[in-house]
């Protein structure tokens, strides 16, 4: 999953469809809508750092993402933006935040409904009381419509990219292996790059937001076609971190 070969076009490829101003400010809508104090956030698999590029603009950001080259993208393009290196699983920064996102369904990766209440519990975690816990959504198992052929072909810098890929459907599980050329002035070379997201419910999403205490609310109009749940941070049962929100 995002290896070096997908990492070094990634931002060419979603940079095409996803706009990220906006999903930052919707974000920021969010947040501010169920705490307007909000002041820090932490983004939970944060990719390349695309939103938080927008988001450090209005709080004081932090990023965590598992893949260590989407990592030290998002290092060399945010300075001196703390981007840490780890599993939402299992990640522990050491202190509490005003507002905790995961945006463009990072959660797709886990692959159970155990492993999906073990990370919102994580998230949970690094909530300060009465803080935000916003999460996008991989498809929901009941929307999935079985698999598409997807398809796109763009030219950024110099630089053109075609892809093709048939998402299909096991179990409880959408996968697909997306066929990339990436083609420029001196070069043509191809990789495969292999996705496997399951298809929870949208009662396994509220269920994990319930069992990590916090409020939840699923909102149809998301940052894109999937949705996106919303809750708060209810009491301290969500588990013990070392730190405090710093403001």
């Amino acid at each position: 999953m995002y290896d070096q070969d997908f990492a070094e076009i990634y931002d060419d490829v979603y940079r095409r469809h996803r706009n990220y101003p906006r999903e930052a400010a919707h974000t920021k809508e969010l947040a501010l809508a169920h705490c307007p104090a909000a002041a820090s956030l932490l983004d939970v698999g944060c990719g390349t750092g695309e939103h938080l590029k927008y988001l450090r603009e209005d709080f004081e950001v932090a990023g965590v993402d598992l893949a260590e080259p989407m990592v030290e993208i998002a290092r060399r393009k945010l300075g001196d933006v703390p981007v840490h290196q780890g599993d939402m699983r299992t990640f522990d920064l050491g202190r509490t935040f005003d507002v905790v996102c995961s945006v463009y369904s990072p959660v797709g990766y886990l692959r159970s409904a155990d492993d999906l209440c073990t990370a919102v519990l994580r998230m949970a975690a690094h909530l300060s009381p009465g803080g935000v816990l916003i999460v996008e959504p991989w498809i929901l198992r009941e929307n999935w419509n079985g698999g598409d052929l997807a398809t796109a072909t763009f030219e950024v810098n110099g630089r053109r990219v075609v892809r093709m890929g048939k998402w299909k459907t096991r179990d409880d599980q959408s996968y697909v292996e997306m066929h990339y050329l990436v083609g420029d002035s001196e070069t043509v070379r191809h990789f495969v790059d292999r996705q496997d997201l399951t298809l929870f419910s949208r009662e396994q999403y509220e269920k994990a937001f319930i069992g990590a205490g916090c409020s939840v609310e699923f909102l149809e109009q998301g940052y894109g076609d999937r949705g996106v749940f919303v809750g708060t941070r209810l009491d301290g049962r969500a588990g013990e971190t070392n730190g405090s929100t710093r403001r």
